[in-house]
């Protein structure tokens, strides 16, 4: 990624030269569903009929089964797992477009472009694989082999070995015209006494690949003794404008079409553990890169698990079942709470991890490790317990102590009555006891979430209506007509305010008329709801429910009819006012009242001879 801010007319100019539908034709077999719009299977859950329905002519997709929806640029976000830069950046050069950044001399990024940076590291994967295969890396290949790993899988991961040489990879990719700058921006070189050499030597290598399966950075393991080689154990392509190694989980690029189908991702330690469990059958493994499981991982799993209140899958850490793989397991406990899908903890009671199972009891082995994931939250409990003597009363009481806190966290309120039992028995104290110190804990949560420490959400209405009401139907033909048809003059202005009933639909037309210029990229962009996003661009791509030509007449027709069950419902509430007043008692306000009526009904009678009749 470049430095700097990609300009906004940059943006604009991919978004609008990027066609939807070649883009999502890369990744969805569509089929024309008529009236201009495209149709295929959604990419994005599992459905037997096609509910993805693509707009070229408005840019937009929509799918109706499980509601994701947005521009193209919000397409290959998702689908890709990409940042909105990252986007931009793979649009733009899918047709060859330059981009400038603000923030940067001459609209040109510092440094090397990112294509030859990743270039770069392509060569350098090629380079380490060929040489993995010569005899002076037999004892790289002994490595593997002691470890469960043949040929075929050093090919299936494209492992190498970087030669006992000063500079064997930097002659190699100077002769392929990259350049000095180039190799240094990779990390694939450091300065030496007398110029570039090579960053790994005499070590066994992993290459890295982002999500999208880009090579941006690697993994080296030291084959040498401590004596002759010094250096660390593994040891890691710094941080590039490529590799930022909190972004970064290795294998994601093999495993993420297996986590969105299985709804599952296994966190393992290192990458023959990751090698390991793929070999096994655990296709959903990957590891992090030299550094400890964050917020950033975090995020780039809840993507693809498409982690919310509605789609819940399983996040299973392992570890190592000695003192440091328990103080990680607890780690990941801190974690847990930013996500809503399950978390468990998969710990081999010997304590050998993946790797060392697999070549110890083979594949069966390993998928019982999974297999037999237990909770997260019971896995700290039980390991906070086991740090007391509960064969004495205080050392009962300091326990619960400790675990009421972790019961009171757990988010599905439903299990905690079920951990309150569990820990009873575990602690040998009556529920009543336990249930008690786990309100304790959790009143002092609540106290604390309420001085702002933590934030949430406000959480939109979500009333129980029937959106197939002819009134309601009525309504969203409205909205469809103004998002898709803005060119067209249309009575929009004229709209009684209590026009839209369903609170969604009212708040879209809130939204609508707060722009100063109807703009649909600028109306989403602006939009704080994820509900009112996925309603506009559910509304963009569903037709229009007639089979006559979209005219002014036509619009006109359908917004006069909105307005006079607008006026209806605004005369029926008079009425009923004009009821419960005396008209003796408050003349004024009854006559007001009473010709404000009068308007109304001589309104109600001009809207229906320009309304087409009810569209249910």
């Amino acid at each position: 990624m470049a430095g700097g801010r990609i300009r906004d007319e940059d943006v604009t100019y991919v978004r609008d030269n990027s066609a939807i539908d070649d883009v999502v034709g890369d990744f969805v077999a569509l089929k024309s569903a008529g009236g201009g719009a495209k149709k295929g299977l959604c990419p994005f859950h599992d459905e037997k009929s096609p509910s993805f329905t693509v707009t070229p002519s408005k840019g937009f997709f929509h799918c109706f089964g499980c509601g994701v929806g947005g521009d193209v640029i919000a397409f290959l976000m998702k689908i890709d797992h990409l940042s909105f830069m990252e986007s931009i950046e793979k649009l733009a050069d899918r047709m060859n477009y330059t981009l400038h950044y603000d923030g940067v001399s001459d609209g040109k990024p510092s440094g090397p472009a990112k294509s030859r940076l990743v270039a770069a590291n392509a060569a350098a994967a090629a380079f380490y694989q060929e040489q993995l295969n010569l005899p002076i890396a037999q004892h790289g290949r002994d490595f593997l082999q002691k470890r469960g790993f043949d040929r075929a899988a050093a090919e299936q991961f494209g492992i190498g070995y970087a030669p006992d040489e000063w500079d064997g990879l930097y002659k190699r990719l100077k002769s392929d015209g990259f350049s000095d700058a180039e190799l240094s921006a990779a990390g694939l070189t450091k300065e030496g006494t007398k110029g570039p050499i090579d960053r790994y030597r005499n070590r066994l290598v992993w290459p890295i690949k982002n999500i999208t399966g880009d090579y941006v950075g690697f993994g080296a393991r030291k084959l040498a003794s401590d004596e002759v080689d010094q250096g660390p154990k593994y040891l890691n392509t710094s941080e590039t404008p490529l590799y930022k190694k909190s972004q970064i989980l290795y294998g994601l690029d093999m495993a993420k079409k297996e986590i969105v189908k299985k709804r599952q991702v296994v966190i393992v330690e290192g990458y023959t553990d990751v090698m390991a469990a793929h070999l096994a059958g655990v296709t959903t493994a990957v590891a992090t890169c030299g550094t400890a499981f964050g917020a950033e991982h975090i995020k780039i799993i809840r993507q693809l698990l498409m982690d919310d209140a509605t789609f819940r899958g399983e996040v299973i850490f392992t570890f190592d079942g000695d003192a440091a793989g328990q103080k990680a397991a607890l780690k990941a406990f801190e974690l847990e709470q930013n996500f809503v899908t399950q978390t468990f903890v998969a710990v081999e009671p010997s304590g050998m991890d993946p790797c060392d199972l697999r070549v110890a009891s083979g594949d069966l082995a390993v998928r019982d490790l999974i297999a037999r994931r237990v909770p997260l939250f019971e896995f700290a409990i039980r390991t906070e317990i086991a740090k007391y003597d509960i064969n004495s009363a205080e050392g009962r009481v300091s326990a619960l102590n400790q675990v009421a806190p972790i019961v009171a966290k757990i988010r599905d309120a439903s299990l905690r009555p079920e951990y309150v039992k569990l820990v009873s028995g575990w602690l040998g104290l009556d529920t009543d006891t336990v249930g008690a110190a786990v309100k304790k804990s959790a009143a002092n949560l609540k106290k604390f979430d309420n001085q702002g420490a933590q934030e949430t959400e406000p959480v939109a209405p979500t009333p129980e209506v029937n959106l197939k009401d002819p009134k309601l139907i009525l309504e969203r033909e409205v909205l469809k007509i103004k998002l898709q048809h803005s060119d067209i003059p249309n009575a929009w202005d004229e709209l009684e305010p209590n026009a839209f009933s369903y609170w969604a639909y009212h708040q879209l037309r809130t939204e609508i008329d707060a722009l100063e210029s109807f703009d649909l990229k600028a109306l989403i962009e602006n939009s704080p709801s994820e509900e009112i996003k996925s309603l506009i661009t559910e509304l963009v791509v569903e037709p229009i429910r007639t089979d006559r030509e979209i005219t002014d007449h036509y619009i006109r027709s359908v917004f006069a009819r909105l307005r006079e069950v607008a006026i209806t419902r605004s005369i029926v509430e008079l009425k009923a006012t004009l009821q419960r007043l005396n008209p003796v008692e408050n003349v004024d306000q009854y006559q007001e009242i009473f010709t404000s009526l009068v308007a109304l009904e001589g309104a109600k009678r001009a809207q229906k001879e320009l309304s087409l009749g009810d569209l249910g």
